[in-house]
């Protein structure tokens, strides 16, 4: 059977994160180096913009259309390449389509998705046949949930080195988070939120830490959720609720499960946000937590949510420009506790803003991954986390690459 004519294609690359994936990639590899790779989406039209709008360097940029309901030119779309990396969100609207194709050709398949209860839609559809064909199919490949997932990781490797053990607790702090998000991600939160108001069974499976677990993954360790202003002694802060908690804490848990309860049965971990110490930084999260809680009951009201997608939220392929993206940053910090009391810490940097600057480098470096590392492509058929199936090789990447720092804070 004939070699692919590409490595990966970026599918729905006339997105608003498509876009700068594709500039990424082109920065970073070229045409001529390790990594063959073009685009595609349903506009032939707005491929040859985006192709024009690259300028010098993309002139034998490939444009291939594609439809996310037209299951012949995905089916065509996999047959030319190693790897799909799909931008097509909010994915429970659009995204099936292309997961369903690579798993029938036995294609590798990565996205940025936080769409919690799709991936999990997604396993249970797709697992079997997957396991089946080979693809490997890896969801959450951007800032939800790589610096999570991989933060975890890397402590918990560190951990087994400096204790001998996996650390039985793990909270993580963000410290910075400067970027905004943008017209594609509220859409899919918009959605989310429209379909959990509608079904109660949605609710409860968004309620659950281990959604992404399947139904015999023999978890029973309550696990915290913030949803109040709290002093936390591990951070020395007061924190509040973190917005991507409740995806970044379901794919760590699948995560463990993947790799044989590598953390342990009675894992536990959680996120919030880190406001400060003293009384400013009580002050901050109590803010914090109102502001949070005013948002979200706007967004489970249908008057409301209609007013915020019509007059508020930026509109999908709107986001922040190049200017604001390079000005982001973002820091979480990983404390992790041993059965005896032990602490180790860690922290997770990037260089740019952690949804869409940071994020077009994560999952550029997990697709070239995929398609380039010959280990992990060895690896089964099935559906992955970033951690089970890059682990150290996608934190190498992404530190030579990709401006994200994992270390080690002295105690």
């Amino acid at each position: 059977m004939p070699s692919p004519a590409y490595h990966l294609i970026v599918f729905g690359a006339t997105s608003f994160v498509g876009r700068i994936l594709s500039r990424y990639l082109l920065e970073t590899f070229g045409f001529d180096g390790e990594l063959r790779w073009a685009v595609a989406g349903r506009s032939e039209k707005k491929l040859q913009e985006l192709k024009d709008s690259l300028g010098a360097g993309a002139e034998r940029l490939t444009v291939i259309p594609a439809d996310a309901f037209d299951m012949d030119s995905l089916n065509n779309l996999c047959k030319l390449t190693k790897v799909v990396v799909s931008t097509v969100g909010p994915y429970a609207l659009y995204g099936e389509g292309i997961v369903r194709a690579c798993v029938e050709s036995g294609r590798d398949y990565c996205d940025l998705t936080g769409e919690v209860h799709w991936m999990s839609r997604m396993i249970g559809r797709y697992e079997a046949e997957a396991r089946e064909t080979g693809a490997r199919i890896v969801h959450a490949c951007g800032f939800d949930s790589i610096p999570s997932d991989l933060g975890v990781y890397y402590l918990q490797h560190l951990a087994r080195r400096k204790l001998g053990e996996p650390c039985k607790m793990i909270q993580m702090g963000v410290e910075v988070f400067e970027g905004r998000l943008s017209g594609g991600t509220y859409a899919s939160m918009l959605n989310t939120f429209k379909d959990a108001v509608a079904d109660p069974n949605l609710r409860k499976e968004l309620a659950d830490p281990y959604s992404l677990c399947g139904e015999e993954h023999g978890f029973n360790v309550p696990q915290k959720n913030h949803s109040a202003a709290e002093y936390v002694d591990a951070f020395q802060s007061w924190t509040a609720p973190f917005m991507m908690s409740g995806i970044n804490t379901r794919v760590v848990f699948r995560s463990n499960l993947l790799t044989g309860n590598s953390y342990g049965s009675e894992f536990q971990y959680d996120e919030s946000t880190l406001t400060g110490d003293g009384k400013d930084g009580r002050r901050s999260a109590v803010k914090a937590v109102r502001q949070s809680k005013f948002f979200m009951l706007a967004l489970a009201l249908p008057p409301t949510r209609w007013l915020l997608r019509k007059f508020v939220l930026p509109k999908p392929g709107e986001g922040p420009g190049e200017d604001e993206r390079r000005s982001g940053s973002f820091s979480f910090q990983f404390h992790g506790k041993g059965n005896d009391g032990q602490v180790v810490r860690t922290r997770v940097t990037g260089d740019m803003d952690p949804g869409y600057g940071s994020t077009a480098k994560m999952l550029g470096q997990a697709a070239a991954c995929l398609a380039l590392d010959e280990t992990i492509r060895e690896s089964s058929g099935g559906f992955w986390t970033p951690a089970a199936l890059f682990g150290e090789r996608l934190i190498d990447r992404m530190e030579r690459y990709s401006g994200i720092s994992f270390t080690e804070i002295a105690p």
